[in-house]
C-alpha cells in the first residue's frame, strides 16, 4: 500500500529538496530547502547543507561563528506563515478550528472558495487525503498560480484530491455531493444558492470573515435562505504563557481576532427549518434595517 501524498517528506533523515527549519538560541526561525553543495550563510557564520542532508531530525549544527541552531522540518503551521503570499493567509488557529468544527474527515467531498496563498487548500489535503475530493475556486489567477506553487511545494508533487479553477464559485460550481464547503470571500451570501444545490443533506457550509458586518449579513442571509439550520457564529484568540520556575504568567502579546467563523448544516429538501424562538435586543432590527428578511415579522 502505497503512503499518502507527501508523507514520505515528513519522517526519516534529511533528504535533498526537503525544507528545513532553523532555530536559533533566541529562538527565532529560518526556513530553507536542503541542497547538496549548497550553504546557509548567516551573520553568526555558515555551515553546508551537506552536513544536514542523512542526518536526522534534531540534529544540531553549529556555524563557523560556533553559534548553535536546531534543525527540524518545518510544522504545517510553521511552513502557512512563512510561505510566499499573495493574499493573507488562514492562521493555523483558524484552520484548526476549520477542520474540527467542519468535521473535515478523510475522504471528504470538500468545496473551497477563496483560495489565497493555499494555507487552508493545504491543510484541507492533508485531513481528506488521497481519496477525497477538494475543489478549490479562486477568481485571480495570480493568487491562484501562488497558492499552487505552495501547495506542491509543500506536498513534494500535484496532490490527486486537489483541482483549482479560476473563477467565481456561484458561476462555476457544478460539483454535486459535496459534504462540506469552506466560504473564505467578501461576500459568501452571494453563493448561498450555489451551495446548497451543490451540498448533501446534513452537509456543512463554513464560511470565513473579517468583519461584523460581513457576519451579521451571511447569518441572516442562512437564516432567511430556508435550506441550512440555525446557523453557529464564534471567534478564537491564542495567548502562550510565559513559564520559567516560579514565573508562570500569560505573554504580553497574543493572536488575536482575524475572523469569525461560522457554519450551518444543510437540511433534506423540502424541509423548512423550524422557527427559532430568540428574543433579539430593543433596537437589533431598527427602521433603518435593510437587510433579509426586513419586510417580515421577528418573534
Amino acid at each position: 500500500m502505497s503512503e499518502p501524498t507527501g508523507a514520505a517528506r515528513r519522517r526519516g533523515p534529511f533528504q535533498v529538496g526537503d525544507q528545513v527549519q532553523l532555530t536559533d538560541p533566541k529562538g527565532r526561525h529560518y526556513t530553507f530547502t536542503l541542497e547538496a553543495g549548497k550553504s546557509f550563510h548567516t551573520h553568526k557564520g555558515a555551515f553546508p547543507h551537506d552536513e544536514l542532508i542523512g542526518a536526522p531530525e534534531g540534529t544540531v549544527v553549529r556555524t563557523t561563528g560556533n553559534v548553535a541552531y536546531l534543525a527540524l522540518r518545518p510544522l504545517l503551521p510553521d511552513y502557512v506563515l512563512s510561505m510566499p503570499r499573495g493574499a493573507a493567509v488562514v492562521y493555523p488557529k483558524d484552520a484548526g478550528q476549520i477542520l474540527a468544527m467542519a468535521d473535515i474527515f478523510a475522504g471528504a467531498r470538500v468545496v473551497e472558495a477563496g483560495v489565497g496563498s493555499g494555507s487552508l487548500s493545504t491543510f484541507l489535503l492533508r485531513a481528506i487525503g488521497d481519496h477525497g475530493m477538494l475543489h478549490s475556486y479562486e477568481r485571480r489567477a495570480d493568487f491562484a498560480d501562488i497558492a499552487r506553487q505552495n501547495v506542491e511545494r509543500y506536498f513534494g508533487a500535484p496532490h490527486p484530491a486537489w483541482q483549482l479553477t479560476v473563477g467565481d464559485l456561484q458561476d462555476n460550481l457544478t460539483d454535486t455531493d459535496v459534504d462540506r464547503v469552506i466560504l473564505d470571500m467578501l461576500a459568501p451570501w452571494e453563493c448561498l444558492d450555489a451551495v446548497s444545490k451543490s451540498l448533501v443533506p446534513g452537509g456543512i457550509v463554513c464560511a470565513y470573515v473579517a468583519t461584523t458586518t460581513q457576519l451579521a449579513r451571511t447569518v441572516e442571509s442562512i437564516r432567511e435562505h430556508g435550506t441550512f439550520n440555525e446557523p453557529t457564529a464564534w471567534e478564537t484568540m491564542v495567548r502562550t504563557w510565559h513559564v520559567e520556575g516560579l514565573a508562570v504568567r500569560p505573554d504580553h502579546r497574543m493572536i488575536g481576532h482575524t475572523g469569525f467563523l461560522l457554519t450551518a448544516r444543510r437540511l433534506a429538501d423540502g424541509v423548512e427549518p423550524p422557527r427559532r424562538r430568540r428574543r433579539p435586543a430593543p433596537g437589533a432590527y431598527g427602521e433603518d434595517y435593510t437587510g433579509p428578511g426586513s419586510g417580515s415579522g421577528r418573534g
